[in-house]
This record gives C-alpha cells, sequence and structure tokens, in this order.
C-alpha cells in the first residue's frame, strides 16, 4: 500500500481493534512473572486484577452521555495508547494494592474504547449491508494474538517486564496515528433510537438474557487470558515461551473462527452457531481440567478460543440494533455487565485456584456453559430483522 494511501472505514476500523487488543494484552503472558516479583498467591493476584474491572465498570455505567460529545476520533487515539501506558505503569506496582490502583486507570479507558469500537462495527455494518461484526472481533483476536507471541518471546529472551510493555506503548501510539488518519465517525443508524441518553447504562431484562447467552464465553477468554500461562507454569513446569504461547493459542484460534464466523451465521443463523460454540466451549474448559499432557491443554485452550469467538460479537449486534432505547446505552448496558464477567470472574477464579487447584479454575465454569446454551435463544433473529 502506498505511503500516503488512507485505510478505507472498514479497514480503520479493523486496525482499531487490532491495536485496542494489542495495549491490552502486552501485560497478560508476562502476568506469571510479576506475579513471582510481588510473592503473591493467585487469590491475592486475583483481587489486585478486579482494578481494571472496577474502572471498566464505571467508564461503562457512564458512556452514553458523553461519548458523542468528546468525539469517536479522540477516544481511540486517546483512549488506546492510554490503556497500554497504564498497564506499562502497573507492571512497576510495589504490591497488590498500588497494582489494583494502578489498573483503574485502564479499565476507565477500556470502558470507553470498548463502546466506540462496538457502536463504529454496527454502524459500518450497515452502511455496507453485511455482518463484518465478527470479522472487526477477529482483528482483536489477531491483535490478542500478537501480543502473546510478542509477551512469549520477550519472556523467553529475558527482556524485563516494563521494557517490553513501554515498547509496546510506543508502538501502539506510532501505528495508530498512521491508521486512523482521515478518520470520522461513521453516521447513525437510520432506524436508531432517537430519545435523549439516559445518565446510566441500566440493563434491561433482554440485556441480561444476552448477558447469560455470553457469560461462559465471557468468563472463559477471561480465564485463558489471565490464568492459562499461570497453568502451564504451575501444572506442566512449562518454560517461559510456551507458558506465554498459551495465552497466544487461545487467541490465535479465536482469530481464526471469528474471521469465518460471520458466513456462517449467514447460512445457518445466530442460534444454532451460537449453541455450537458452547459445545465446544465447553469441551475446551473440560480438556483444560483434565489434560495430562502441555499438548491437550494446549488444544483446550485452542478449543476455549474457537468456543468464544462469536458469542460476544453477535450479542454486541443484537443489543445495537435494539430500538428501545440509543444503540450506545444499549451496547453500553451489554458491554458493561459482560465485562463484569470479564474482568472480575477471572480475578475471583484466583480463589479457585488457590483452594482446589488452578485446574478447577476452568472446570467450575462448565455450569454456566450449560446456562448460556439455553440463553442462546435470545440470539435468534426477531420477526423483519435483518
Amino acid at each position: 500500500m502506498p505511503a500516503g494511501t488512507r485505510l478505507s472505514p472498514p479497514q480503520r476500523l479493523y486496525a482499531a481493534f487490532f491495536l485496542y487488543a494489542m495495549a491490552i494484552g502486552g501485560l497478560f503472558p508476562r502476568l506469571g512473572e510479576l506475579q513471582q516479583a510481588l510473592g503473591l498467591s493467585e487469590r491475592t493476584l486475583g483481587l489486585a486484577l478486579i482494578g481494571t474491572a472496577s474502572g471498566t465498570l464505571i467508564s461503562l455505567t457512564l458512556a452514553g452521555r458523553w461519548l458523542d460529545r468528546l468525539g469517536h476520533r479522540l477516544v481511540l487515539l486517546a483512549g488506546i495508547p492510554l490503556i497500554a501506558a497504564a498497564y506499562a505503569l502497573a507492571s512497576s506496582a510495589s504490591g497488590p494494592l498500588a497494582l489494583y490502583l494502578l489498573l483503574v486507570p485502564a479499565g476507565l479507558c477500556i470502558g470507553a474504547v470498548e463502546v466506540v469500537v462496538n457502536l463504529e462495527a454496527d454502524r459500518i455494518e450497515h452502511q455496507l449491508g453485511q455482518r463484518i461484526m465478527s470479522r472487526a472481533h477477529a482483528f482483536w483476536s489477531i491483535g490478542f494474538f500478537c501480543a502473546g507471541l510478542l509477551g512469549a518471546a520477550a519472556a523467553q529472551l529475558g527482556v524485563p517486564v516494563q521494557a517490553h510493555l513501554w515498547g509496546v506503548v510506543v508502538l501502539i501510539a506510532v501505528a495508530l496515528g498512521w491508521a486512523l488518519r482521515g478518520f470520522e465517525a461513521a453516521d447513525h443508524r437510520p432506524d436508531s433510537h432517537a430519545g435523549s441518553t439516559p445518565r446510566w447504562a441500566r440493563p434491561t431484562r433482554a440485556t441480561l438474557v444476552l448477558v447469560a447467552a455470553t457469560l461462559a464465553a465471557m468468563v472463559l477468554e477471561g480465564a485463558g487470558i489471565e490464568w492459562s500461562a499461570i497453568y502451564m507454569r504451575d501444572v506442566f513446569g512449562a518454560p517461559p515461551f510456551l507458558a506465554g504461547m498459551a495465552v497466544a493459542v487461545g487467541a490465535g484460534a479465536q482469530a481464526a473462527a471469528r474471521w469465518v464466523a460471520d458466513g456462517f451465521v449467514e447460512r445457518h443463523g445466530p442460534l444454532r452457531v451460537a449453541r455450537t460454540l458452547q459445545v465446544l466451549l465447553g469441551a475446551g474448559a473440560a480438556l483444560v481440567l483434565l489434560a495430562p499432557h502441555p499438548a491437550l491443554a494446549l488444544l483446550g485452550f485452542g478449543l476455549m478460543g474457537v468456543g468464544t469467538s462469536a458469542m460476544f460479537p453477535l450479542a454486541m449486534s443484537a443489543a445495537a440494533q435494539a430500538t428501545d432505547r440509543p444503540a450506545a446505552v444499549n451496547v453500553a448496558a451489554l458491554a458493561q455487565i459482560s465485562f463484569i464477567a470479564f474482568l472480575v470472574g477471572p480475578p475471583l477464579l484466583g480463589w479457585v485456584a488457590t483452594s482446589l487447584g488452578i485446574r478447577w479454575s476452568f472446570g467450575i465454569t462448565l455450569p454456566l456453559v450449560v446456562l448460556a446454551w439455553w440463553a442462546c435463544t435470545a440470539l435468534a433473529p426477531q420477526r423483519g430483522a435483518r
């Protein structure tokens, strides 16, 4: 591509998803090293990691009113590098309380960016007249996959955690400035709610059913991100590169599934696809619980990646297309509660790891898969919907 060529709106969206995931994903392949440096148990580390969830919850709760005022361009250009910078600062924490407090700003930025990228995806999807939501999220998974590979390589080479993460900040800032040249927020959908935006993104009953449909995927995706490297280290004594690869394998499998998911949804419908994914998700979690060999554990993380792939994008599309409230509020409400599961659930699984062993941090989530399989009926297209 010539140097002066600007990306198209879908390409800029994909770049934003990719760099957003790179910003989030840098810390997690190095989390085991941070845990050892601070001398923390899984339980204490899990509690400290709730700092990200605290900031995200605040941001998502209040996002509806002020995102349009700030502008989507500013949120992306400032928010994504700030996420990476907040994680880099957190890697220098002196203890669990400092780690918690330093993660709160990362969560504040994550909440804002999460709403913006999903709104942009839905609006561009409507303008193009074809599904791109899952493909957009595929670029998030590709970004996380690349972050996992980079982190695994840096760990194996002995690069200090802080140097690695500050390097990621610089890389993301430069790439984002190039990718978002000429970015303008996509137009609102003409069928969107025209009323005023309420102060709080309160979930409705329909939103809560969508949350139930995504619950297992969000918890297990978060568990794979936060605990897979530590699982490989503690269960199999894996070296740093192999432990970090567990994060990359899950993200890579998720990316591959998301890349093709939109076509499957068009052919088979969201309900059938969602329930198939729940079966794969449950199989992956069971395999991680029981795996006697690291190769089988990596296969389990890969199946979990496939199983989580399209659940959140499908729910986001359903929330954005609802006409009972402004799209920004429905998206924020769904993201708000789903991200509680994504960010709070896995840290709390640290208590399970401390009490029952880290294998059960994955096995104990299997009942959530059953609940999600039932709740997937909320993803079936409504009469008259495209």
